[in-house]
Parts: C-alpha cells; structure tokens; sequence
C-alpha cells in the first residue's frame, strides 16, 4: 500500500504520514514495558499537496475540535500487541475520520408539524396549567 485512500479522487501518498511509535500504557507486565506497540500518526492537513483545497476547508469546518493550531490531525492506537497492527488500525481509523469529514451531508427535508402532535401539545399545556392554576387556589384558601 502505496496511498491512503480517502475518498473517490482523493488519495494520500504514505510519505506525507508521520508516525512516532512509543511504549504502550496500562497492564501488560514485562512486554508492555519494553516495546514501543502504540503508534500515533500524523497528517498535516494543511500543508498536504494531495487534499484540494475544498476538502481542506470541509476537513477544518468538520474536524475543527481535533486539528491541532498548526493544522495537524493526529490518530493513535494501542490496543495491539504488535506495532504493526496498531499501525494497520491507525492507518484505517485516519481514513475513517477523513473519510466521514469529507462525505457530503444530506440536506434536511423542512416537514410541518403534524395537527395530531399539535393538539396533543397544546392538550397538555392546558393539563398542566389547570393543576398549577389549582395549587394556586389551595394555597390562599390557608
């Protein structure tokens, strides 16, 4: 594998990945202390010559609260023993991400309310205010 495959058109050549690879946390005894598993990688959105500049915009607009100032979105992975799975699963969970930012939205359809629903709601409103209007009146009879 060559590419990362994004979406249709949009390919990311490996080489503009970064990846660091560092011990793991949490239980797993003598191995997990002494073998860098966990993999996390790095894709700078911003200065990528592969992403159009479109889709650098829907990839701002959506991935907003996970780019870093600089423009750089970083996906880790630990949950393997072996450095090349996690880096297999951070690869497929970076397309992922990409992926979902760049898929268009679908419009929402504008529907009225139902006069059932609105009854039922103005029904219930009335309910309410009848048992409030109610408390009201016990309360000054005191």
């Amino acid at each position: 594998m060559r590419a990362l495959e994004i979406a249709p058109g949009v390919t990311i050549p490996l080489d503009e990945i970064e990846w660091t690879a560092t011990r793991g946390g949490g239980p797993g005894g003598q191995h997990v202390n002494k073998v860098s598993t966990r993999v996390s990688l790095v894709l700078d959105v911003e200065g990528s010559p592969s992403l159009p500049a479109a889709a650098k915009a829907r990839i701002r607009e959506r991935l907003q609260s996970r780019l870093t100032l600089d423009g750089r979105l970083r996906v880790t992975c630990g949950v393997h023993r072996s450095q090349s799975a996690n880096r297999r699963e951070a690869l497929e969970r970076l397309a992922g991400v990409l992926s979902d930012a760049l898929r268009p939205r679908r419009q929402r359809v504008a529907t009225r309310v139902p006069a059932g629903e609105r009854e039922r709601r103005l029904a219930a409103k009335r309910v309410r205010a009848r048992a409030k209007r109610e408390r009201a009146a016990r309360g000054e009879e005191d």
